[in-house]
């Protein structure tokens, strides 16, 4: 008969391998503070953050993980390893829309890990100037939801930025209702939440808190300061924001859309390198006159390029005059794009290319 191994026995195993996996941790942040002193006296000014190869590392880990280890816990677990390292190279400045406790800040943490220097701004016009101004090496702002459609403030603020997409990220939003301790449903009078928050919450609201008033904040972190010094107030935000101001959590997933995701877009200095999975983000302003959007989307379709976005914008310059933003799959620098662009350009009154950058494949937790 086998003998079973004992508790203790196990978790002096554990022990051990534990220093083991803390030994090999300190040695790779030893190689990365090797990396970061190469890469200072080669280019003191250079950005250290390496997106590609820091895509490639995941992916084949993720690849090689044979179990039992959540494969999706992997990528998380090595995400964190290398933002401590890199912080040991360089901090990278991350600029997002704030404060603290936002889903745009766990779109952030999510993209950069826990070890990066985070930057609340204010606005997201505020976010785009961080980074044109040196003051962060990438910015996170939100371009669209599941529910409640596009940022407009987003794309508005392309229209004038020399910024270029570098990555998007896909995050999984599951509101919740917060309240003070000691409060309940009926007690409530006003809820506070960002407005594409409480749009994503409509019905729910509407069911269960009809006679409160809807009252709108510049963030669902903000929504939750402001319930937590509101006696009757409450806040629709993250479970996170919940933990920061001391608030309990009442309800949770009461978004209308059980699938509920946003989308976000990581700003930097220059597109990413092709994957073979990407996008391209182009921001176009069409010739006045009849067929002016089919002339714009032909040179697409006939080249089988994918249009999977298409939102059009005041440019706010000339009356009537509208800029249309286009997500279409593919890079850039791929032939049958990079054709694509040429016949554009001629059919457009311009063209800019926001970005090539590989597509979300999944939706983040």
């Amino acid at each position: 008969m086998t003998e079973l191994p004992s508790l203790p026995g196990l978790r002096q195993a554990i022990d051990a391998v534990d220093d083991q996996v803390l030994a090999l941790l300190n040695r790779r942040a030893a190689l990365a503070g090797e990396v970061g002193r190469l890469k200072a006296a080669a280019a003191p000014e250079a950005l250290f953050h390496a997106p590609a190869r820091e895509r490639e590392v995941l992916a084949r880990l993720e690849a090689a993980s044979p179990g039992p280890f959540p494969a999706p816990a992997v990528r998380t677990v090595f995400q964190e390893i290398m933002s401590a390292c890199l912080s040991l190279e360089k901090p990278l400045r991350v600029a997002f829309l704030g404060p603290e406790g936002t889903f745009t800040h766990l779109a952030a943490r999510h993209q950069f890990g826990g070890s990066s220097q985070s930057l609340p701004q204010g606005t997201i016009q505020a976010v785009f100037q961080a980074v044109e101004r040196q003051r962060a090496d990438y910015g996170v702002v939100p371009v669209e939801n599941a529910t409640e459609g596009a940022v407009d403030s987003t794309l508005d603020a392309f229209l004038d930025s020399p910024l270029a997409i570098c990555a998007e990220i896909l995050l999984a939003v599951d509101q919740a209702l917060l309240l003070r301790p000691g409060l309940d449903l009926a007690g409530v009078r006003r809820v506070y939440s960002h407005p594409q928050a409480l749009g994503q919450c409509r019905r729910w609201l509407e069911t269960h808190l009809s006679g409160a008033d809807r009252i709108e904040a510049p963030s669902t972190s903000e929504a939750a300061r402001l319930a937590r010094e509101d006696a009757e107030g409450a806040a629709v935000a993250s479970e996170l924001a919940a933990d920061l101001f001391g608030l309990r959590v009442a309800e949770t997933k009461i978004q209308d859309l059980a699938a509920n995701a946003t989308r976000f877009l990581v700003l930097g200095p220059k597109s990413a390198e092709p994957t073979g999975r990407d996008r391209t983000t182009l921001l176009a302003m069409a010739q006045d006159g009849p067929g002016a959007l089919l002339r714009l989307l032909e040179p697409l379709a006939r080249r089988g390029l994918n249009l999977s976005r298409i939102q059009s914008r005041p440019t706010r310059r000339k009356l009537w005059e509208y800029a249309f933003f286009l997500d279409v799959e593919g890079h850039a620098e791929e032939p049958s794009m990079a054709e694509a662009l040429v016949e554009l350009r001629g059919a457009c009154a311009s063209l800019k290319v926001l970005g090539s950058y590989p597509r979300a494949m999944e939706v983040a937790r």
